[in-house]
């Protein structure tokens, strides 16, 4: 299962240099992606156009720290399809952009009348860059923040788009998490001297990117962790979150809900639902071979039986090629002998005629036996009497074809024995 996690380029934004307020300038149609079979190790990395983002099976698009703001509240107790109105209200006056222009995404596994943190995302930026990587054949099946509120503190250090001067600590911002929520702090200036925790708490992580490291430990007096921007991708897919909810969830239709299903089947996630399918079939195939091989014994035993009571019955048979056969031919023999008619004789066949036959009808006019099949002449027969006489021969063993002028008597094709087993 390939999992292709890719960079969203940060949003632009208004910023102040030399007095004049200027476009922020970041747009670029190139992603950072990180490509991984296994959700831990690389197989491939790189910066290119969305048409040359490589194939996989899940794509994750991962959010800039400055993209995604943090609220913690008491989650309502509302009903799924109302949950999104109801955080609006609770948010409202907390958030920087109009209502409709935000997306609020619950925590993981946030239960109502809890506590719970709500990420928010500027909507209409975010529909358009799912929109451009569609357009590429890019289908994001998630949406998750680069850093979120952690119970364990971490400071992650990168280069700042906004700043182009020549202080290398100016140039640097710095995202700090904690259980409390998350900030993301230029180096220039004191701001985040002030903000950061004085000792910092047991086990912090720190890391940087390659190109900030150096500057940071400068600035922070401690060794960082070098994080490249892939790594980093890496970590954040292995998140729990997913900001694709209420109006940004991903609506799965036809072919592409078929292959996103079968997609998912094979997740990480799915191992052990995979592993009980397999058990589960492989112990009703071990039961259906055992069920097959119970009923050959008991096949074979009856063709046993059968084969000792044919030669029981009658030991000049030497040879047993097929006992149902060769005994209903022996006791054909042995009625012959003692003159008595069988089941096909024609004696057997006017007799199951006769006791079926009509009351209201006059006696048979014409009558024909041929190989096992007595004809009857049966003009002026109405359907009403000739299936009173289907039905009193049919309870005899015999069947009756009919047609307007005759009644054709034959023994059932079960009474009959058939060559290759069974009576």
């Amino acid at each position: 299962m390939t999992v292709l996690v890719i960079q969203i380029p940060p949003r632009q934004r208004l910023h102040v240099e030399r007095g004049l307020k200027v476009p922020f300038d970041s747009t670029t149609k190139e992603y950072h992606y990180a490509l991984t079979s296994n959700g831990t190790d690389l197989s491939r990395q790189g910066c290119c156009l969305p048409a040359l983002l490589p194939k996989a099976d899940v794509v994750v698009a991962v959010l800039a720290d400055i993209d995604v703001s943090w609220h913690r509240i008491t989650l309502p107790k509302a009903p799924a399809a109302k949950m999104s109105a109801a955080l609006m209200g609770i948010l409202e006056e907390s958030l920087l952009e109009d209502a409709e222009n935000t997306l609020l995404a619950l925590a993981p596994l946030a239960t109502p009348g809890q506590s719970a943190w709500i990420a928010a995302v500027h909507l209409p930026w975010l529909t358009s860059e799912l929109a451009a990587l569609e357009q590429a054949k890019v289908f994001v099946d998630r949406v998750v923040p680069s850093i979120g509120p952690d119970t364990v503190a971490s400071g992650h250090f990168s280069e700042n788009p906004d700043s182009a001067g020549a202080d290398a600590g100016a140039s640097l911002i710095l995202s700090w998490s904690h259980a409390e929520g998350l900030a993301v702090l230029p180096l220039e200036g004191s701001l985040a001297r002030h903000y950061l925790p004085r000792p910092a708490p047991v086990g912090t992580r720190w890391t940087a990117t390659p190109g900030a490291a150096q500057a940071a430990e400068q600035w922070l007096g401690l060794p960082v962790q070098i994080m490249p921007i892939p790594l980093r991708l890496l970590q954040a897919s292995r998140t729990l979150w997913n900001l694709r909810q209420f109006s940004l969830t991903r609506q799965r239709r036809g072919l592409r809900a078929a292959h996103d299903v079968y997609r998912q089947f094979w997740m990480p996630d799915w191992r052990s639902f995979r592993w009980g399918l397999l058990i589960l079939a492989s112990i009703h195939l071990l039961g259906l071979n055992l069920w097959a091989w119970h009923q050959q014994a008991q096949i074979k035993a009856r063709q046993t039986a059968l084969t000792h009571t044919l030669k029981t019955s009658f030991p000049r048979v030497q040879v047993v090629l097929d006992a149902p056969l060769q005994m209903y031919k022996e006791l054909q023999a042995l009625r012959q002998t003692a003159g008595q008619p069988g089941d096909e004789d024609f004696e057997s066949a006017l007799q199951a005629a006769a006791a079926a036959w009509p009351l209201d009808r006059p006696p048979v006019e014409h009558l024909q036996y041929k190989n096992g099949r007595l004809s009857l002449a049966a003009q002026g027969w109405t359907p009403t009497q000739v299936e009173q006489f289907r039905h009193a021969v049919v309870r005899q063993g015999w069947e009756v074809q009919s047609d307007e002028m005759q009644l054709i008597l034959s023994r059932h094709s079960e009474r009959r024995p058939r060559p290759g087993g069974g009576s």
